[in-house]
């Protein structure tokens, strides 16, 4: 038995993990996944009792939510460089070391500065956590069943991003924000303890080149933080009014982050092995595929903020109803998931998400034409068509950016997937930040142009998709 778990025996030698094995790694990789990216959503239903109880304002108890995404945005990629270099088991076991003892800081934390603090290193645990896991998925599975190993990759992140506020609201009735956090330490250990037997070790020794740069980590933190300051000041959270600041200073901070960008990314042109893979963007398949996963998360993100707005004051819909019909969405996704990784290796990656993301296009531009009285069911069905098409998309997509680069550079692939994920939300958000100040989001005419852009930009996703098809990558 110890054999089959452990990641430097035999199996270490074999194209990914023999079943036994595998199974362990796979639990071990989901289950760090599922509370790193439930621990994203699952406070926003607690922070009006945080900040009653911690004596803090608003707009103060939002940095409980801001100070862990920030962290998870801003320390993905060089994580994921440094599991190139040291092995990606051991960043993901820091990551959930990490993550365990600050949900325990977070659980007793007495004070909004301390809370704050705690979540901040949670983001850093989960960034460790986040920034390999495909890269781990890469090892354990052979590489005729990788497709498999990513759909469930998918299906688990979308479960679980969906799944936030169902899972506060359930520990709320019966505990206090405090076990929000607690309920992460035996879930943490149990992870870590069987992590520590069940991972695989990195099999490709690093690029030559390879280094980890202080200075490149600055830039990368820097230039993240901006951006995702001066979307946060435009109030897309509060649905286009202003949240903090004023506009002049909002859009000052997101151009110095561009700014900020701009230096950095010439300086990564320069090195043997960049922190931001532009060697990997050079892979004509590779970049096809961020550009896909970029323009299909900006539709998301702007379906996913003008839908409420369009249910609740358009359509006059409760909130437990909009709630309910836009659960179709992600469980479209969940039932398409499975379908996807079993249809990977057998379609080309560029076929199957070109024919979700047309899918994906049609729901939002039927939901944009939404009749003046809609029933249930006719928003339902236009739900649930946007959630077959993005399922079908996003694991065959996820496979040829895990599977397209180098072994010796799978943890910088691994990490360009929740970069990707994370640009196109922020680029959906400052579109939809531009739209709302034109159109307001309770007339209906910001919502429908929401919607609309969001086909426009799943429309472009399955154009990209499907240049895939014309590349030489057996994975196209």
């Amino acid at each position: 038995m110890t054999v089959a778990m452990t990641g430097n025996g035999p199996q270490a030698q074999l194209d990914g993990l023999a079943a036994p094995a595998r199974g362990w790694a796979m639990l071990v990789i989901i289950l760090g996944l599922t509370v790193s990216v439930l621990d994203g959503t699952i406070v926003n239903l607690a922070l009006p009792g945080i900040a009653r109880e911690l004596q803090a304002s608003p707009a103060q108890a939002i940095w409980v939510v801001n100070a862990y995404q920030i962290a998870t945005l801003v320390m993905l990629l060089p994580l994921a460089s440094l599991g190139d270099l040291v092995g990606y088991r051991r960043v993901y076991l820091v990551g959930m070391a990490v993550f365990t003892v600050s949900s325990l800081a977070a659980t007793f934390a007495n004070s909004l500065a301390t809370l704050i603090a705690s979540r901040a290193l949670q983001g850093l645990g989960a960034a460790g956590i986040m920034s390999v896991n495909a890269a781990l998925v890469r090892l354990t599975f052979p590489s005729a069943q990788l497709g498999r190993g990513m759909a469930i990759n998918s299906l688990v992140v979308a479960t679980s991003s969906v799944a936030g506020p169902s899972v506060a609201a359930a520990i709320l009735s019966v505990a206090s924000w405090p076990w929000l956090f607690a309920i992460n330490v035996p879930l943490g250990i149990v992870t870590f303890a069987l992590g520590m037997r069940a991972l695989p070790f990195n099999r490709a020794a690093p690029a030559a080149g390879a280094r980890f740069s202080p200075i490149d980590v600055t830039l990368n933190v820097l230039m993240f933080s901006l951006v995702f300051l001066g979307v946060d000041q435009l109030g897309v959270r509060e649905g286009g009014v202003q949240a903090t600041g004023t506009p002049w200073s909002a859009w000052a901070t997101l151009a110095a982050g561009l700014a900020v960008g701009f230096v950095y990314l010439r300086r990564q042109r320069t090195q043997a092995v960049p922190l931001f893979p532009i060697d990997l963007l050079r892979i004509p398949v590779f970049a096809l595929s961020m550009g896909t996963s970029v323009a299909a998360f900006c539709a998301q993100m702007l379906a996913y903020i003008a839908l409420p707005f369009l249910l609740l004051d358009v359509y006059g819909r409760s909130h437990i109803e909009a709630g309910l019909l836009i659960t179709a969405w992600p469980l479209a996704i969940v039932v398409m998931a499975p379908i996807a990784g079993r249809l990977i290796g057998r379609y080309p990656d560029g076929l199957l998400g070109g024919i979700g993301l047309g899918l994906l296009a049609t729901g939002l531009a039927l939901l944009a034409a939404l009749p003046a009285h809609p029933g249930n069911a006719d928003i339902a069905w236009r739900m649930a068509l946007c959630g077959l098409g993005f399922g079908l998309f996003q694991s065959p997509n996820n496979h040829t950016i895990v599977s397209s680069p180098p072994a010796h550079r799978s943890g910088a692939a691994s990490g360009m997937l929740g970069t990707a994920r994370l640009t196109g939300q922020t680029l959906g958000a400052v579109v939809l930040a531009a739209v709302f100040s034109v159109w307001s989001p309770h007339g209906g005419h910001g919502p429908v142009v929401a919607l609309v852009l969001a086909a426009g930009c799943a429309a472009v996703a399955a154009v990209f998709s499907s240049l895939r098809l014309k590349t030489t990558s057996p994975h196209a």
